[in-house]
């Protein structure tokens, strides 16, 4: 039999979960004294030992029988560990409890996914948002969260289900499964995965942090019906615990209610209310945000293009969590402003660790969202003239729409007019529009092999891409589409291809074209090819509506294709919901 690939890890620090019991007998009947020393040399050591310059430790209270104490290390080397280890040895405390149990591991991310692979892949393009990213799971820091569970585990090795009997390929498929179920808890559940072979009876550690107990259990539970856990995995006994601060040691021991505050977790104040909500003002945004929404909002002196490429390597990370709501790029006068919305101060508190990463970063606006954050910033008059033109143009059938993450808004007409008619009025039109700053490009497209044409105008601001409309509505042949069911959107999705890998991008096309047929609320999709430069494509799809494509967005075949292009695009897509 040939043997099996592992799959590449990379190590980061070294994990001890040291479980304690107390002697409570030997508690009560202690002098005051004893315990005044125990209890203040016990609070030296847990504090001392949380402020190291790399690492972290916290302590939690035990539920149930197993153990009363569970002290959490994290440090960078193992003679780190044991040093803290046998220092808690030399306390006061340590007279009154015995080990009940421990267990000794390693942060580990490992290469499984393809996009892990990418980062093992010492050949692979450098993606900043990829390495910030594993860079978290070998190097974490304990969640601010009240609950945690602690269990080890295995892989199963039986006759019927041995896992490392698999080929790697169906491991792969199975992890990233596994991993998808994880990924709908972003910003409810925290994990710290730790691997364990030849250190401890297990193969992993697997530590879980959340504010609600529930969603563990509600997490754990799904993953039982997932086929790596219900076929293929063991589990070591289960502890489950509620941090308490170090200073609270003394209520701990006396049986006192203990009540965990994050340090330095307060309220959201009106003050950061007003903050993002002047931010978002200025930035003239409005969305859709579900209530209980936090936002970030960053500020950087570097080049705003600059910015957005390292956000677009975000981003890909961000739209894998359900509770992502929109990470985009604005430009406010030449600086660069980054602004990101989630739905669970959690999840915003994470991306924050990401996005405070950034290059150039000097202030950072972080916060929940008041109702009116999420409101456009000026209503009246002007609001309703601009709705008035944008139902003037969807009745001619012209969409427009504003690229994600991006300060452009963009319009598509169609036309039965001959191209070689058309094209020559739409150059005379993008001639004139030169002349103004907010002008980006107005160019003639035609469906690869022959079809219908399409117009296509971007403009740096949504007042400026109305004003063309009018222009635009009168050229030849404009029409609407027939046949299609009002109320669907369209997407958008702008392509400069590298001349030498034209063709590759045309096939590939035909594979998804063939997918997209296939998916939930599609209607059609058309490959257009701008009649000047055949390098230069923008693919139209039609939905049943935006959450429908967004479901394509978020498909593994989406992703697939993102990371394909990678080698084949000459310059960054441009994907716009234009209806």
């Amino acid at each position: 039999m040939s043997r099996r690939e592992p799959p590449r890890t990379e190590e980061g620090l070294y994990v001890l979960h040291d479980l304690r019991s107390v002697d409570w007998d030997a508690w009560r009947g202690a002098g005051e004294r004893d315990q005044e020393a125990a209890i203040e040399e016990g609070i030296a050591y847990l504090q001392d030992h949380a402020d190291v310059e790399e690492g972290d430790t916290a302590v939690f209270s035990v539920l149930g029988h197993k153990a009363d104490l569970l002290i959490l290390h994290l440090r960078p080397t193992l003679a780190e560990l044991d040093a803290a280890e046998r220092e808690f040895e030399k306390c006061a405390l340590a007279e009154f409890t015995d080990r009940a149990s421990s267990y000794l591991s390693v942060t580990e991310a490992s290469g499984y996914t393809e996009a892990a692979a990418d980062y093992f892949d010492p050949d692979a393009e450098a993606d900043p948002g990829l390495q910030r990213y594993m860079d978290s799971r070998i190097h974490p820091e304990l969640p601010e969260t009240e609950f945690v569970s602690f269990y080890p585990m295995s892989k199963r090795r039986d006759p019927e289900y041995n896992w490392y009997d698999l080929p790697f390929e169906e491991r792969r498929e199975l992890m990233e499964a596994h991993g998808d179920i994880g990924r709908d808890y972003a910003g409810k559940v925290t994990q710290i995965i730790s691997g364990s072979v030849g250190m401890d009876d297990h193969e992993w550690g697997v530590t879980l942090f959340a504010d609600e107990m529930t969603d563990i259990k509600h997490l754990l539970y799904e993953m039982r019906f997932d086929p790596s856990s219900s076929k293929y995995a063991e589990f070591g006994r289960f502890y489950t615990g509620r941090r308490f601060a170090p200073s609270d040691l003394d209520a701990f021991l006396a049986g006192e209610a203990v009540e965990y505050e994050a340090e330095g977790e307060s309220e959201a104040d009106a003050d950061v209310e007003g903050e993002l909500a002047e931010e978002f003002g200025r930035l003239g945004l409005a969305f859709d945000a579900p209530e209980g929404a936090h936002g970030l909002v960053l500020r950087s002196e570097v080049d705003v293009e600059d910015v957005r490429e390292e956000v677009d390597g975000l981003r890909g990370n961000f739209e894998h969590y359900d509770s992502h709501v929109l990470t985009e790029v604005h430009d406010d006068d030449g600086e660069a402003v980054v602004v990101s919305v989630w739905e669970t101060e959690r999840a915003a508190g994470t991306a924050r660790g990401f996005l405070e990463e950034l290059p150039g970063v000097r202030e950072v606006t972080a916060g929940a969202l008041a109702d009116e954050d999420v409101e456009p910033a000026e209503t009246g008059e002007a609001e309703g003239a601009d709705d008035d033109i944008r139902g003037e143009l969807a009745d001619l059938d012209i969409y427009a729409g504003k690229p994600h993450g991006e300060d452009v808004y963009a319009m598509v007409l169609y036309s039965e007019a001959d191209p070689d008619e058309l094209a020559p009025e739409v150059e005379d039109l993008s001639d004139g529009f030169d002349r103004y700053d907010t002008h980006v490009k107005t160019a003639t497209y035609q469906a690869e092999g022959g079809g219908r044409s399409a117009v296509v105008s971007i403009w740096q601001t949504a007042d400026a891409a109305d004003t063309a409309g009018g222009f635009l509505a009168d050229l030849p042949g404009i029409v609407a589409r027939a046949g299609e069911e009002s109320g669907f959107g369209t997407m958008g999705m702008f392509y400069t291809v590298k001349p030498e890998h034209r063709d590759d991008f045309v096939e590939k096309f035909e594979v998804v074209g063939g997918l997209l047929e296939e998916m939930e609320g599609h209607h059609d999709t058309d490959l257009m090819v701008n009649v000047d430069d055949e390098n230069d494509m923008f693919i139209a799809s039609q939905w049943r509506s935006k959450e429908d494509a967004m479901g394509f967005f978020r498909s593994e075949e989406f992703r697939d294709t993102v990371q394909w292009g990678r080698d084949v695009l000459a310059d960054r897509p441009r994907h716009v919901f234009l209806a």
